[in-house]
């Protein structure tokens, strides 16, 4: 290796022992310009020597010595290159050959001798062609070094060469394996990408429709909900029995109205379940006409009811738009006919699926092609559908799935190619709620005699008229108003004992007002109105207060108006 500290490389080490020698020599030679050192036995001057040094001045009796060995110890460890110079200084007319040294003279090689008395002169003389002797050896072995290093590296290559011919083709292979798989990938993602593409434009396409749909919802829900309460009062009213069926008749169309748009914003809406103690058998009779329509002339229709299941926890409107919708997959399935069976029983779910309780089971078993094993699990993702362009959107069982969840519940299926499919619907059994959980969900009509006011603030004139003169008809008393404005000066005017307000307004919506009302009157009941909202802007300010969907009939209003009162006079706030 070359050396780091070339001042200790090219010192001049003096072992003279004897006298002043060591001394004056030193002086002399720091004084010519010479690096320098003075040791006084031979263990010192192999330490020395081991740091560093050019070259050596020894006195001829030092030789002498039997403790030489060390110094030709580590002579005789020198690398190749290395030929260390000694200056040995002996005394005037010294027999060398005969001396005890001579032999120490031929183990240390590279000797010049020096008589004493030493001329100052012939001393700077045998140091600097030590000097220089030595220097020519660093240089030999800095050139040894770096043809070593050349060699190395040069050997390194080589082997290099020799690996990459080696692995050239295996290199070859893994690259192209490699680029194929970076190709798939792409082309993946570039699949992927469309998918997530057509899946936006689908999404969009629901979205402008929901809006749409939500204008005309809106509109019509409110000319149901005139027509809706117009009936309601002519049953409560009229003595006619012939009026009185007529009512009825107009009534069940409104019903049937109402059911129609809440099917129309099933798919756009943020949706909130209105979970009742549903009956099953009601249920199933109520739905089989629309699914008969629905599956055709080529399909056989089956019900099949286990009397032991009478009721269970669910959104009946969203239970009839699931077995629609189940319906309807299970027509595409069965293009050439087949038969569609829809069973109700009560059962144990299998350990885990669901947490202990009663359960209902609804199923909708076809006997259609079925479904392939590697995408059975998939059926229930958003979107996921196997059905052509523009033939399916892949919603409608992942539908099916959120309600049943939200019910407490869960959506299971079952496929065998070419035998048919079997959606299983998990719902809770309604035994496992008290009479009083099952009592609040049941509408009472309620005639009051007390002086209880309360303000309706709607902006279509037909629908507001009508609230205003069921509640009458009911015994409350009762003021109006056009807008939320209007509204809120009236609350400051005379604080009544509950509002209702409708929630899309022109101006103030329903959700602000209700929100301002808070704030100001706290502790108010209040009651919002909509055949069409956003849910989470209405969960912002809703609280304890409750949620009247349009349209809806004489019973519901009386029930929602008498809940509300019961809470406030239950749980005031002060």
């Amino acid at each position: 290796m070359k050396s780091d500290n070339s001042a200790l490389d090219e010192r001049i080490l003096i072992l003279t022992p004897h006298g002043r020698d060591a001394e004056v020599i030193y002086q002399f030679l720091l004084r010519s310009g010479f690096g320098c050192g003075a040791v006084t036995n031979f263990d010192a001057m192999v330490n020395e020597l081991s740091a560093g040094a050019g070259a050596c001045v020894i006195a001829e009796e030092t030789l002498q010595d039997s403790s030489t060995r060390q110094l030709i110890t580590w002579l005789s460890s020198q690398e190749p290159w290395s030929d260390f110079p000694f200056v040995v200084l002996i005394s005037k007319g010294s027999n060398i050959a005969g001396s005890a040294a001579s032999s120490t003279f031929d183990q240390l090689g590279n000797v010049v001798l020096l008589e004493r008395p030493l001329n100052s002169e012939t001393l700077r003389s045998a140091a600097a062609s030590a000097l220089r002797g030595r220097r020519r050896q660093y240089e030999a072995r800095n050139i040894l070094q770096d043809r070593m290093l050349a060699t190395e590296k040069l050997r390194d290559s080589q082997a290099q060469l020799l690996q990459l011919n080696e692995t050239l083709e295996s290199r070859i292979e893994e690259r192209t394996r490699a680029l194929a798989q970076a190709n798939d990938r792409l082309m993946n993602e570039v699949i992927e990408r469309e998918r997530v593409q057509q899946a936006m434009v689908q999404f969009q396409k629901m979205e402008a429709m929901g809006r749409l749909t939500g204008g005309i919802a809106h509109d019509f829900n409110n000319l149901l909900n005139v027509i809706q309460g117009s009936m309601d009062l002519i049953l409560l009213l009229s003595k006619d029995d012939i009026a009185r069926r007529k009512a009825e008749v107009a009534r069940r169309a409104c019903e049937r109205g109402g059911k129609l748009t809440g099917q129309l914003l099933a798919y756009s809406r943020n949706q909130r379940l209105d979970l009742r103690s549903t009956d099953v058998l009601a249920l199933f009779e109520g739905v089989r006409e629309l699914m008969k329509t629905s599956l055709g002339s080529l399909i056989e229709l089956e019900f099949e009811m286990d009397h032991q299941l009478e009721f269970v926890m669910a959104d009946k409107n969203q239970m009839e738009m699931a077995l629609l919708n189940l319906a309807i997959n299970a027509r595409d399935a069965m293009p050439s006919g087949g038969k569609l069976t829809v069973k109700a029983c009560r059962a144990m779910p299998p350990e885990g699926l669901l947490p202990p309780g009663k359960y209902g089971l609804i199923s909708v078993t076809d006997t259609g092609h079925g479904i392939a094993p590697n995408i059975l699990a998939k059926v229930f993702e958003p979107f996921f559908t196997t059905k052509g362009v523009g033939k399916g959107t892949g919603l409608g069982l992942s539908q099916v799935y959120g309600m049943a969840q939200q019910s407490g519940g869960t959506a299971r299926v079952s496929s065998e190619m070419g035998v048919g499919t079997t959606i299983e619907i998990w719902l809770r059994s309604a035994e496992d709620f008290t009479d009083t959980d099952k009592q609040g969900l049941v509408p009472v009509l309620r005639l009051v005699t007390t002086g209880t006011r309360i303000l309706v603030v709607e902006d279509d004139d037909s629908v507001r008229q009508s609230m205003v003169e069921s509640l009458e008809a009911l015994g409350y008393e009762v003021s109006q108003a056009p807008d939320g404005e209007t509204g809120l000066r009236e609350l400051r005017r005379e604080k009544p004992d509950l509002m209702i307000t409708d929630y899309l307004m022109p101006g103030m919506t329903g959700a602000k007002l209700v929100d301002i009302a808070n704030q100001e009157f706290p502790g108010l009941p209040m009651i919002i109105a909509t055949g069409y909202a956003d849910m989470e802007a209405i969960d912002q300010v809703i609280e304890g207060h409750a949620i009247l969907r349009k349209p809806f009939q004489l019973i519901e209003l009386a029930s929602s108006v008498d809940q509300a009162l019961r809470r406030h006079a239950d749980h005031p706030q002060h």
